[in-house]
């Protein structure tokens, strides 16, 4: 198994956390790599030289009693010796040592190596108090007991570099974080751009900043989004104009039928108008789905109750249930269309359809179940496709022009939702909707 699939779920996912990992890797390995440096090198050299310090001072104390005979003389030097060595000393006549215990470890290291240069005679370490170190020397009348405190071993400047190290570290990890974040957020605007468009929402606020390569980014989105606003618009205003240019002929088609006595196919003549003209309203409303409508605050449960009446007075059964009021930021007319098309598509083919719509954690969800024949799993995608109508023939009756569905799915999908179509529970097609709040 690959190392990075092992570490991927641990790792951060945002911009910004990835980011601060690449900064604080190195930082930390830096860190490793100058402790071990200095405790293999300076902290060695440290403790030898503290080391041969206090074999220094013992083996001056050591040279010096032969010239103080009487014990008070003794006493007083091992006095001055705890004053200004802080070392503390005890003469032991007639002893011997037990044994020449010579313990391994950095400082009992070099503190052995430092007896033996200085002193040259037979000794013993015991190190096992945290406070101090406790070395006897064999003398030649008996034993001396030397006591040496722990801060004789020890230099003040390792805290200070550890410290230092330390504060540092963190200091440059804050101004690292300060700084990464201003280049995230530049990013993290243009994600927020990018998706408030998708929703057929404005950014007018939205400009270029950050890095060279973002600001790039940013411009490149700023010119794309111009150039679709541009094709939507000119593709509204083209399909508004044939369908305006074309109703005046139909229209005078319409006004010469009325005056035709009726016969010699003046029915058919008039159900083709029919059919013409509500192909082309079905036309206008494609077009019109990807509009500038703006967006406001409305009631998503209302538009369900006037969409139910209007498609009741058909003759549909339709039973509504909706969770309290369910209001949302959307383009209202936009929407309202979509859903008509969905509720009408239901009532077309099932008997009885059941709608029901409620906040759930990620959005508003509404679920429209009928009683049909269903639509079988390898189609349910290519409904969504424009002009596609799974009876063949154009007959109005049996589906319209296949653009009802492709206006439904443009639509939700413009406020940033999605449509789902499965099984009804009770046999039937189920068409589910979820749109952010």
């Amino acid at each position: 198994m690959r190392l990075s699939t092992v570490l991927k779920p641990y790792l951060p996912k945002s911009l910004l956390g990835r980011a601060v990992l690449i900064i604080v890797t190195p930082l930390v390995l830096l860190q490793l790599v100058t402790t071990v440096i200095f405790f293999e090198n300076h902290w060695s050299k440290v403790s030898r030289r503290l080391a041969q310090g206090v074999a220094g001072d013992i083996a001056l104390i050591i040279e010096q009693m032969p010239k103080y005979q009487q014990t008070d003389e003794l006493q007083d030097l091992y006095r001055r010796a705890q004053t200004n060595f802080q070392l503390t000393f005890k003469y032991y006549p007639g002893e011997v040592i037990a044994n020449s215990n010579k313990q391994s470890g950095l400082m009992e290291t070099s503190l052995t190596r430092a007896l033996e240069n200085h002193i040259k005679k037979p000794f013993s370490l015991n190190s096992e108090s945290d406070r101090f170190v406790i070395v006897h020397i064999q003398l030649g009348q008996g034993v001396l007991e030397i006591t040496v405190p722990n801060k004789r071993f020890f230099s003040t400047t390792t805290y200070v570099f550890v410290m230092w190290m330390v504060g540092t570290s963190l200091l440059l990890f804050g101004v690292a974080v300060i700084f990464m974040k201003n280049q995230v957020r530049p990013i993290s605007r243009l994600a927020t751009a990018a998706e408030d468009f998708g929703k057929g929402r404005d950014s007018k606020k939205f400009k270029p900043e950050g890095a060279l390569e973002v600001r790039q980014a940013a411009s490149a989105f700023i010119a794309m989004r111009n150039r679709l606003k541009r094709h939507i618009q000119q593709r509204t205003d083209m399909l508004s104009g044939v369908s305006h240019d074309l109703r005046t002929p139909i229209t005078r088609m319409k006004l010469q039928l009325e005056m035709m006595k009726a016969g010699d196919g003046t029915d058919e003549l008039k159900s083709d108008i029919s059919d013409m003209e509500h192909m082309l309203d079905a036309y206008l409303a494609f077009a019109r789905g990807e509009g500038s409508e703006k967006q406001a605050s409305a009631s998503i449960s209302e538009m369900l109750n006037q969409i139910v009446t209007q498609i009741r007075r058909k003759g549909a059964m339709i039973d509504l249930h909706s969770e309290g009021d369910l209001d949302a930021t959307i383009r209202k007319g936009t929407l309202k269309r979509a859903l008509t098309n969905l509720v009408e598509n239901a009532a077309r083919y099932g008997e009885n359809i059941t709608i029901r719509a409620g906040k759930r954690e990620n959005g508003i969800e509404i679920i429209i179940d009928d009683d049909g024949p269903g639509i079988p799993d390898e189609m349910r995608e290519e409904v969504f496709r424009p002009f596609y109508r799974l009876d063949a023939s154009r007959n109005p009756e049996t589906g319209g022009v296949g653009l009802g569905m492709t206006i439904a799915r443009d639509a939700v999908r413009g406020h940033g939702g999605e449509i789902g179509l499965s099984d009804a529970p009770g046999g039937g097609l189920r068409v589910t909707v979820l749109l952010p709040l």
